[in-house]
């Protein structure tokens, strides 16, 4: 089945001065698990001696406690990734690690680099060798670089050279090192657990290892934790505009999160309520497509006084079928992960909401699914606006040839749902219902305007000249054994 749903991509933990930091390290990716299921890692420090280890994964299959019990140190990093640059392969997981003149580096990443393609290729010019394929290994190649500024003009220097969206956790043999980028477009956030110091995609990992929330790093900030404490630095001072991504507060963060002094749930009931009041619906009954349309449906309910049910369960144990039927269980992909109580919706007027509509085709099956089980109306309601745009920042929205919304009128997509109705909710209702000013967001993926500059057509290029030389080497490789074989 093709995905309908944008992937999330990744979350990044780090923890300094306490002696069970393996152990809350893996607490605290477990908390952040939605942001990323492909792998997970962990890096501590012992005496300036890094331990790691890293999986495919989920992070309760990752890690045990024997293996807990191995990475032994008071400073950790930590990653739960889904690939967004980069394959999913066992070599992309991080933390990454390197071991240069500056000593052992780790780093964990989340986001993703719009200049990647073009710094990878003047790296490898200089004679840089890369392991794997994801753009935060371009990062630590930078950081190795000799610098005669010191370690801390060096790291200031290389964010000032990465461009796109990245919140960083980064371990040297001294210290833990939290950078945002001058636009903000990811979260990360730090906290204290007794006299140590927690930095975190979230601050739900905060609430599972009793962390205490102190602030969000700022957009631009490199904060330096170390044994005298926390201090600050802006690399960014002119930086004046603000682009957090919207995304965040519709999917993909958990909902007992706070950014921005915003808690995640409250933003989401809103855009519900926000939604109703742009189209109002006539109907017997409101109901979520779970868990991501849980809160925005809850929110159409109380604003309209329209009963909520939970008429589709989830199947929380959904795994990888090794047998894909195909004309033995229709929908099987869509049905496996939820199943609908007929008896809910027999007969009633139905309005069912989403988070977003990428692709269409869940939601279809979904609309056929109610329609099918004796729905006598089903309208369909949306809580972000129409996807337009790919994002280039590390979310996978695919190209807009993909995109329903890029290709299809709404009247288009509603028949094509096969829904009474259509309705989503307006970018200015979006930002209203986050309480914060429009201008410090990004919404490229709804509007088309992206705050860093990015021209696929030169990292398209650098990555076919790279694709050329990978096969001329193995094409050379391949004569050179036929050769010796003659012989």
């Amino acid at each position: 089945m093709s995905q309908d749903y944008p992937k999330h991509y990744c979350g990044v933990f780090g923890i300094y001065g306490h002696p069970n930091a393996a152990e809350l390290t893996y607490y605290g990716l477990y908390a952040l698990q939605h942001r990323g299921q492909e792998s997970a890692g962990i890096v501590v420090s012992e005496d300036q001696q890094f331990r790691a280890h890293r999986g495919m994964g989920l992070v309760s299959r990752v890690f045990d406690a024997e293996v807990l019990s191995k990475l032994t140190g008071t400073m950790a990093v930590g990653h739960t990734r889904y690939s967004t640059t980069g394959a999913s392969h066992y070599r992309n997981a991080q933390p990454l690690t390197v071991d240069c003149k500056r000593g052992q580096i780790a780093i964990a990443h989340n986001g993703n680099l719009t200049n990647a393609a073009f710094l990878r290729e003047e790296l490898e010019s200089n004679g840089s060798i890369f392991q794997t394929t994801v753009d935060s290994e371009i990062i630590l190649h930078m950081m190795a670089q000799p610098s005669l500024s010191g370690h801390e003009n060096n790291l200031i220097d290389t964010v000032r050279r990465i461009e796109g969206a990245y919140s960083l956790v980064i371990m040297t043999e001294h210290e833990l090192i939290g950078v945002r980028d001058p636009f903000g477009f990811r979260p990360l956030s730090i906290g204290k657990v007794g006299d140590s110091w927690v930095l975190a995609s979230e601050t739900c990992a905060f609430d599972l290892i009793h962390a205490k929330f102190v602030r969000d790093v700022e957009p631009g900030e490199i904060v330096i934790i170390d044994k005298k404490g926390l201090r600050s630095i802006q690399a960014f001072p002119e930086q004046k505009r603000r682009a957090f991504c919207i995304f965040e507060y519709i999917y993909f963060a958990r909902p007992d999160s706070t950014i921005a002094d915003r808690n995640v749930y409250k933003v989401r009931v809103e855009m519900g309520r926000q939604l109703a009041r742009e189209n109002p619906i006539e109907a017997d009954l409101v109901i979520p497509v779970p868990d991501s349309g849980n809160s925005a449906a809850l929110g159409v309910s109380l604003e309209t006084g329209i009963p909520f049910e939970m008429a589709f369960v989830r199947n929380h144990y959904v795994g990888r079928s090794f047998l894909q039927p195909t004309e033995l269980i229709r929908d099987f992909n869509v049905r496996v992960k939820l199943n609908l109580i007929a008896d809910l919706v027999k007969g009633k007027r139905v309005i069912i909401v989403d988070d977003s509509i990428v692709r269409g085709t869940t939601s279809k099956a979904r609309v056929n699914n109610l329609k099918e089980a004796g729905a006598r109306e089903v309208h369909v309601l949306v809580s972000c606006p129409p996807h337009m745009n790919p994002c280039v920042y590390g979310i996978d929205f695919p190209d807009r040839t993909k995109l329903m919304a890029a290709n299809y009128s709404l009247t288009e997509i509603r028949d094509y749902l096969n829904a009474d109705s259509l309705g989503y909710l307006s970018p200015e209702g979006m930002v209203k219902a986050t309480g914060l000013p429009h201008d410090g967001f990004c919404m490229a993926c709804f509007n088309g305007d992206y705050p860093v500059p990015y021209d696929p057509q030169i990292a398209k290029n650098i990555m076919e000249r790279r694709r050329s030389r990978v096969e001329s080497l193995g094409d050379a490789l391949v004569k050179e054994e036929q050769q010796q074989r003659l012989f």
